[in-house]
């Protein structure tokens, strides 16, 4: 599998020698009888640097579907506004894989989110669990680009600019409106989702960081074209306005043989992020673990943002060395993908996920904390084997009913914190 390297890069792609047409990107007649087609990402007047579009030589025009009609999906939507949002803290055990056949789009679970695809801002946190490959169908989100995030499991994401081979540790952004369909190369597969209503995620600024570290842009892969010549009775799925509607289509909309763009899927591989942090002593802002940013109309602060917490060195002296306990303006969502978070003793498993809400305490249970204040921190201490990630964003993040009905909800995980003890003592300074 090829890929063409480097995020947000103007890419260009053929599957068949001349199928890019020269100098022209809609030549009165294209090469190999195809169709040429435009896909917008951001309005035709977004300046250069913004601008996300591509164009697409194809079969047959997108166009040629049948008429949508509703989908009924009682898990996968945007409705964060069914119960109250709540100031506890939440924290919930893995989603069980299903027991009936279940493919990526009917395994999708929605957890919380805010904002709305109408209003082009916020996010919806989504969590899958599926055991079969998506069979003569295939799915596209017209309310936001996706970042997928798999914990359990291959996914093989056949999208109408090629193939994106994700395994675990590694993620997935496909653009909004971008058609595909996932595979199960191992058969069954779980991770998380988080739909981007807002402006598209890129990379952040580095600052006085400078010009390298954090995730670097050649490590971002875009697919090389690869089409798929099917005619058939086929479904298209389409995610629109918080709704799913599904229709007739009589081929593989995968039948893109060149294109030419940026507006364009991605992978990106998180053993390859480049850790930045203390050498000296206090536990750095989580803002130096910032993977990809969506920004808002506040200069600095994030519609929402993706964090991730890798293996690293932790070497900061005289220094509380895990997460200190902490209240946020920023809403939180974390999931585990690998291994164990640092700042809990047990709990939270791979495939679980947290919320705690804007300025809800939190951070180490009773057990880190006793262990990391008596460590001996002359020494540093090795993070391996672990992956950890967080969706943040700056509104409040509204769990939904049903996430709040599932079983998995931990209904003692503020228990973790009971056992702090008071170690206040005004005679020992």
């Amino acid at each position: 599998m090829n890929y063409l390297s480097g995020f947000g890069n103007e890419h260009a792609s053929e599957a068949l020698p001349g199928a890019l047409p020269a100098g022209r990107n809609s030549p009165q007649r294209v090469p190999y009888g195809l169709y040429a087609e435009q896909i917008s990402g951001t309005a035709f007047t977004a300046p250069r640097h913004a601008n996300r579009r591509s164009w697409l030589y194809r079969l047959r025009p997108s166009a040629m579907h049948q008429p949508f009609a509703p989908y009924a999906s009682t898990r996968f939507h945007d409705r964060f506004d069914e119960a109250p949002a709540t100031p506890n803290q939440l924290r919930w055990d893995p989603l069980p894989l299903p027991a009936a056949a279940t493919d990526f789009v009917d395994g999708l679970v929605s957890y919380a989110g805010n904002g709305s695809a109408a209003a082009m801002t916020g996010l919806g946190i989504h969590l899958y669990a599926a055991n079969r490959s998506m069979q003569g169908r295939y799915f596209y989100s017209a309310d936001g680009e996706l970042l997928i995030v798999p914990q359990q499991g291959r996914l093989h994401i056949a999208t109408e600019f090629g193939v994106l081979q994700l395994e675990p540790q590694e993620i997935a952004l496909i653009p909004r409106g971008v058609r595909f369909r996932v595979d199960l190369p191992d058969g069954e597969a779980r991770g998380y989702v988080c739909e981007n209503f807002g402006a598209h995620l890129r990379l952040p600024d580095l600052g006085p960081i400078g010009s390298n570290g954090l995730a670097n842009p050649r490590d971002f892969l875009a697919p090389e074209a690869a089409y798929e010549d099917r005619d058939g009775e086929f479904e298209l799925i389409a995610k629109f306005q918080g709704g799913l509607w599904r229709a007739a289509i009589g081929h593989s909309p995968l039948d893109v043989v060149a294109w030419h763009g940026n507006h364009v899927p991605y992978k990106y591989d998180l053993r390859r992020f480049n850790t930045i942090g203390s050498i000296s002593y206090d536990h750095p802002d989580p803002s130096i673990f910032l993977v990809l940013t969506s920004p808002s109309d506040t200069p600095g602060v994030g519609n929402m943002d993706f964090v991730i917490f890798p293996p690293r060195w932790l070497v900061a002296e005289d220094t509380f060395r895990p997460p200190w306990f902490h209240r946020n303006i920023a809403s939180e969502f974390m999931g585990l993908i690998h291994g164990v978070y640092d700042a809990k003793a047990g709990g939270f498993a791979p495939g679980g996920a947290s919320l705690h809400n804007c300025m809800s305490g939190h951070g180490p249970d009773a057990a880190s904390f006793d262990k990391a204040s008596n460590a001996d921190v002359s020494k540093p201490d090795h993070i391996v084997a672990t992956m950890a990630f967080m969706f943040e964003a700056r509104a409040v993040i509204c769990p939904t009913a049903q996430a709040l009905a599932l079983p998995q909800l931990q209904q003692d995980y503020h228990e973790c914190w009971q056992g702090l003890r008071k170690l206040f003592d005004p005679a020992k300074p």
